[in-house]
């Protein structure tokens, strides 16, 4: 007896469409491979056809298949990083350091709640610190040195308890130190070398987002 339609049009579907139909977490790494240059091939092992990426060198999963690591440090990698990153919801690492990414941090890397480390230093990042990373609540470390950004630092990452270390040295941020919360044990020195920051703000007594404008 002849499959019903539906079969045969799930069928040619899954052919022709695998990653729509396959997991969202792969769907989100493959969108950043599409973003990003790779002359070494770095990423060639990331194929969208697969269940799901914990087959693919540089990711590591849990016993649940669910992405938790993605270490892609030092890589020879270009281009800029996707919204889609904001889908990995069990991401506890995000290892991009060293490379050559451009762009900005898209806003959706909030959404990471499972977040440990964000480490996206040396590389050539613009635009602004999201102020939505003040959601991420199990961070822990947050590697933002060397890069070319701009703005006041959130006053948000203040209300991150877990911070241990917070590293924006080396780019162009304005505005004042905050001094509460995690900030308190911060060294001077992982804010050097931005010419238009100033010094720890005076609570109540000063604006934090002086030298901005």
């Amino acid at each position: 007896m002849a499959a019903p339609i539906w079969v045969w049009a799930f069928y040619v579907a899954l052919t022709l469409f695998p990653s729509v139909l396959g997991n969202s977490e792969g769907d989100a790494l493959y969108t950043l491979r599409r973003s990003l240059s790779d002359p070494d091939n770095v990423l060639q092992s990331w194929d969208p056809t697969l269940v799901n990426p914990c087959t693919w060198f540089h990711i590591t999963c849990n016993q649940d298949n669910r992405v938790t690591r993605v270490d892609l440090g030092n890589s020879n990698l270009s281009g800029h990083l996707v919204p889609e990153l904001g889908k990995l919801e069990h991401l506890q690492y995000l290892e991009l350091y060293k490379n050559n990414i451009q762009g900005t941090i898209p806003t959706e890397l909030g959404n990471l709640k499972s977040l440990i480390s964000l480490d996206l230093y040396n590389n050539n990042i613009s635009g602004t610190i999201p102020p939505s990373l003040g959601k991420l609540k199990s961070l822990v470390f947050l590697r933002l040195n060397d890069n070319r950004l701009t703005g006041p630092i959130p006053r948000e990452l203040v209300g991150i308890s877990s911070l241990k270390v917070v590293d924006v040295s080396n780019n162009d941020l304005c505005g004042t130190i905050p001094t509460s919360g995690p900030f308190e044990h911060i060294p001077l020195s992982n804010f050097e070398e931005n010419p238009r920051l100033e010094g720890p703000e005076l609570l109540g007594l000063a604006s934090y987002d002086t030298n901005c404008s």
